[in-house]
């Protein structure tokens, strides 16, 4: 087991229940959380768009996203380094800039960049975390939305901005709006590790629930298996 992971997994005895707990304040937060009031209007034929997101360990943000209809392909990877440092036992150390991210593809005719954003937000992480995500710690874990363009720039920084003023969390939203320089992608072990590794207990503890809260509150956007 590569090293990263038997930390993770050695956290898990000590953190489950507080785990356990930021699941059940994430899932009070969705029921809570209104639509963006600004977004992109649905595209009028289908096309292909990308978004980039970190929220913890990449194995759950994945997961949640290859379950969103109108989402094409999940890539678990880096953003915010340099390409040199692009390697899991490199990012692991939190020194090199980089933070476990997702790269989304998504046809714009069937679900918005703002649906998207109300997802991550709701269900894919806690954005009241400040470097860290459950048992995970470490600049790498952070929680950041990676824009593309000034029209993701203007969706996320409103919808933050919106939710702040609706006072949804409890705490302040200490998610990073930051222009997407590179994205690159993760080692092949890492790619659709859930499917892959449904009953290890990292993945049972912090990652399962993320799935079913989003096919409980979000049932409209649920693709199953």
């Amino acid at each position: 087991m590569f090293r990263s992971a038997k930390r993770r997994m050695n956290a898990i005895v000590a953190l489950s229940a507080v785990g356990a707990l930021v699941v059940f304040a994430s899932a009070q937060g969705t029921m809570q959380l209104p639509d963006p009031k600004v977004d992109d209007a649905v595209a009028a034929a289908k096309a292909m768009q990308t978004a980039v997101f970190a929220g913890g360990c990449f194995w759950g943000v994945e997961a949640v996203f290859e379950h969103v209809k109108g989402v094409t392909q999940v890539v678990s990877g880096y953003s915010g380094g340099s390409a040199d440092t692009a390697k899991y036992d490199t990012v692991s150390t939190g020194r090199t800039g980089h933070a476990e991210s997702v790269r989304i593809s998504y046809d714009p005719s069937r679900i918005t960049y703002g649906q998207l954003l109300k997802v991550f937000f709701s269900v894919a992480h806690d954005p009241t975390e400040l470097n860290r995500q459950g048992p995970d710690s470490g600049t790498q874990y952070r929680s950041a939305i990676f824009f593309s363009n000034d029209g993701q720039k203007r969706v996320a920084d409103a919808y933050i901005a919106q939710l702040q003023a609706a006072r949804v969390f409890s705490r302040p939203i200490v998610t990073q709006v930051v222009p997407l320089k590179a994205f690159y992608a993760a080692e092949p072990y890492h790619q659709h590790y859930l499917a892959r590794h449904p009953d290890q207990p990292y993945i049972v503890i912090n990652d399962l629930p993320k799935i079913a809260n989003l096919q409980r509150y979000f049932p409209s956007l649920y693709a199953g298996n």
